[in-house]
């Protein structure tokens, strides 16, 4: 199996750098995925290690072997693009095998390779129809058979559900991951998609402006956000970030006192984070809870987002119980978790470890 190096790599368009100097490991057998807003560099990340951009600088390595100075053909990698990029003359089983022919595979040789994807892809019976008579979650799995059939290295996925319906979509994140495990293959994922990020993931990379901002597991970068980015970029709803004082050793919010103990240093101005799901609303006056008014009410099935107003254009979000019952422009309180407050220096953005 293979690990995935980049050292010092960039990349520019011109005067527009897409890539400032990124250095990144993506370890053998794992599902690793860029994530970051549109423009942040992760499809021209995925590009470079494809062969099909050349970096402005620094080197890419598949284990020990240097590959950003060889073609695409020559990478032993596999992509699966947006678009599926199927064939439309070809039917079914010539798209998956259509790698294999212009190997001049023996032709007994990738029938049985195509026939034993297309079983695990559970398609056979689609075999012998072309992309226009396949629905949208088929021609996806075509576009995947076509890339398992050759047992490549390196799978390269780019946002490749983004074009399905949200019901596709979900089932399709499942198969993808067991697939993966299935295969045991290196695999780099591109999406925008978060939740396709936290399901699916070994690795999360998050990426803002061709920098990378952390690398973690799902569970890390959700329930340790390196910086203020990653806080208000992970998380549905997301991170509250409410600006929040230092003075005499004690953190105030809308001038009321959390108990948190904020280590020597810091600096009078931070920011504090929390998450709606970690935000109580108690009755107003209660002990210790910052007051405020409902300022809007929203239900999402199971549960109920309550925004308050702390201050003038100061609101926080809750998340709470569909049954919790609150009407615009209640008097209230919240009371933020103590247990999962996170604390950000707003000059660097960078968390401050509690």
């Amino acid at each position: 199996m293979t690990d995935v190096v980049m050292q010092g790599l960039s990349k520019s368009f011109g005067s527009n750098t897409v890539l400032k100097a990124l250095d990144l490991r993506v370890p053998s057998r794992q599902f690793v995925t860029l994530l970051g807003p549109s423009g942040c560099g992760k499809t021209t990340l995925l590009r470079l290690i494809a062969g099909l951009e050349k970096a402005t600088a620094g080197e890419i390595r598949f284990g020990d072997r240097r590959v950003d100075t060889l073609p695409p053909g020559d990478r032993n990698i596999a992509m699966v693009f947006q678009s599926y990029a199927l064939y439309p003359t070809m039917d079914v089983a010539r798209n998956i095998g259509y790698g294999l022919e212009v190997r001049r595979t023996p032709k007994a040789e990738k029938q049985e390779k195509v026939g034993a994807v297309a079983k695990v892809l559970e398609i056979l019976h689609l075999l012998g129809r072309k992309p226009k008579q396949l629905s949208g979650g088929q021609r996806q799995r075509v576009a995947l058979g076509r890339a398992m059939v050759r047992r490549p290295d390196i799978f390269l996925m780019d946002e490749p559900l983004s074009n399905l319906d949200a019901k596709l979509r979900a089932a399709m994140r499942g198969e993808l991951r067991r697939f993966h495990l299935d295969l045991g293959t290196t695999t780099v994922y591109v999406t925008h998609d978060q939740l396709e990020a936290m399901t699916m993931s070994d690795l999360v990379v998050v990426m803002n402006e061709g920098v990378v901002q952390q690398i973690g597991t799902p569970e890390d970068v959700y329930g340790k956000p390196a910086n203020l980015f990653v806080a208000g970029f992970i998380g549905t709803p997301p991170m509250n970030l409410i600006p929040a004082q230092l003075r005499n050793g004690v953190l105030t919010v809308a001038g009321t006192p959390l108990p948190i103990p904020i280590p020597p240093g810091a600096p009078t101005e931070l920011v504090v984070g929390v998450r709606p799901q970690d935000v109580a609303i108690v009755e107003a006056g209660s002990p210790g809870a910052i007051p405020g008014k409902v300022w809007i009410v929203e239900l999402i099935g199971s549960e109920r987002l309550i925004e308050v107003e702390l201050a003038p254009k100061l609101r926080v979000i809750a998340e709470v119980r569909a049954t919790h019952r609150a009407a615009i422009d209640d008097v209230v309180a919240i009371r933020p978790d103590p247990a999962h407050l996170h604390v950000f220096d707003p000059a660097t953005g960078q968390a401050i470890s509690l």
